[in-house]
C-alpha cells in the first residue's frame, strides 16, 4: 500500500477538523504530497471522515489520475494538485467549510491584518474569484488568489491552506479561522482597527520559526 504513514495522517486530520469544529459533514479534504514519487494521498468523494479507512484514501498523480486506490478522489482534487505542481513550499493542502471564513467568503471580502496570528498565513488572506466547485477554474483561481499567501478564502464556499506539512496545514485553517472569528465579531460591534504593514512584515520575520508547529509524536 503506496503512502501508508499519509493515509494514516488524512484520517487522523479529517476527524481533528470535525471534532474541533472547523467543518461537518463531508464538507472539505485533505492531502499529502510525496514530492519524491510524484504521488498525492488523498481523501475520498463523499465519505464521512469517521469512516473513513487506510485503503478508501486514494493515491494519484499530478495530472489527478488514479495510482491507487478504488474510491474516487475529491471532487476538489485539481484545487490540491496545483500548489504541489508550482510551489516548492507546500506539501499539504487542507480545505475545510469553516464558519467564519465562510461568513467572509459570503461577502467577498478578504481577511486584513486585525490579528497578528493572521501572519501564520500571510498579511492578509484574498478571496478567490468564484468558481463552481470541483471545476478546473475555481483551482486557478484559488491557486492566484494564494500566491505569496499560505491561505485563501474560496468565494461563497470556505477556506483553503497548504504547509509542507499537514500539521502546519491544519495549524493555519484553525488560526485563521479564529482570526476570522475575532474580526466576524469586531465588524459587529465597531470598525477593526488594521494592523500597519511594518507589523506584519516583522510578524512575518518572526513566524518563520513562530508559526511553525512541529509534532512531538514518533514514527
Amino acid at each position: 500500500m503506496l503512502m501508508e504513514k499519509e493515509r494514516l495522517l488524512l484520517i487522523e486530520y479529517g476527524k481533528k477538523l470535525v471534532t474541533a469544529g472547523l467543518t461537518k459533514g463531508t464538507g472539505g479534504n485533505l492531502s499529502i504530497f510525496d514530492r519524491a514519487h510524484g504521488h498525492v494521498a488523498i481523501t475520498p468523494s463523499g465519505i464521512d471522515f469517521f469512516e473513513i479507512q487506510p485503503e478508501d484514501i486514494v493515491i494519484i498523480d499530478l495530472d489527478g489520475n488514479v495510482v491507487e486506490g478504488k474510491r474516487v478522489p475529491s471532487s476538489e482534487w485539481a484545487m490540491h494538485i496545483m500548489p504541489y505542481k508550482y510551489r516548492e513550499d507546500i506539501d499539504a493542502v487542507v480545505h475545510a467549510h469553516t464558519m467564519y471564513a465562510t461568513v467572509l467568503s459570503c461577502l467577498r471580502e478578504e481577511l486584513p491584518a486585525t490579528h497578528y496570528m493572521i501572519a501564520v498565513a500571510g498579511p492578509t488572506v484574498r478571496v478567490a474569484k468564484y468558481a463552481t466547485y470541483g471545476s478546473k477554474e475555481l483551482a486557478e483561481n484559488a491557486f492566484e488568489a494564494m500566491k505569496d499567501r499560505k491561505a485563501v478564502i474560496l468565494a461563497n464556499h470556505g477556506l483553503l491552506a497548504g504547509a509542507k506539512d499537514i500539521l502546519n496545514a491544519y495549524n493555519i485553517i484553525e488560526e485563521i479561522e479564529y482570526c476570522s472569528e475575532v474580526y466576524a465579531k469586531a465588524r459587529a460591534i465597531g470598525e477593526p482597527v488594521i494592523l500597519p504593514k511594518e507589523e506584519m512584515e516583522l510578524m512575518a520575520e518572526k513566524f518563520k520559526t513562530y508559526g511553525q508547529r512541529v509534532s512531538t509524536k514518533k514514527d
